[in-house]
């Protein structure tokens, strides 16, 4: 049987805690572009567009069948909030 993606995309906001502008260097930046693309290249999601600001971020993502947002959000907040 085919998996069928049941889900639709999701707009998701994330932010840094008190707003604080964590973001600004690149090379965090770069920590949530990898981590965006595991997902990707693992075909957990289907990713439309994004937009990282200093100190919140911004996806229009879609879970592929099979996968749960929760899980998702989940391990990708962990991910980068560990690195």
């Amino acid at each position: 049987m085919t998996n069928i993606i049941t889900e639709y995309p999701q707009f998701f906001t994330a932010t840094n805690l008190e707003w604080k502008k964590l973001l600004k260097p690149d090379k965090y930046k770069d920590i949530i572009i990898e981590s965006l693309r595991f997902l990707v290249r693992e075909k957990r999601i289907i990713l439309y567009a994004f937009v990282i600001m200093e100190n919140h971020l911004h996806l229009i993502w879609q879970m592929q069948a099979g996968i749960k947002p929760q899980d998702v959000q989940r391990d990708f907040l962990k991910y980068t909030a560990q690195k």
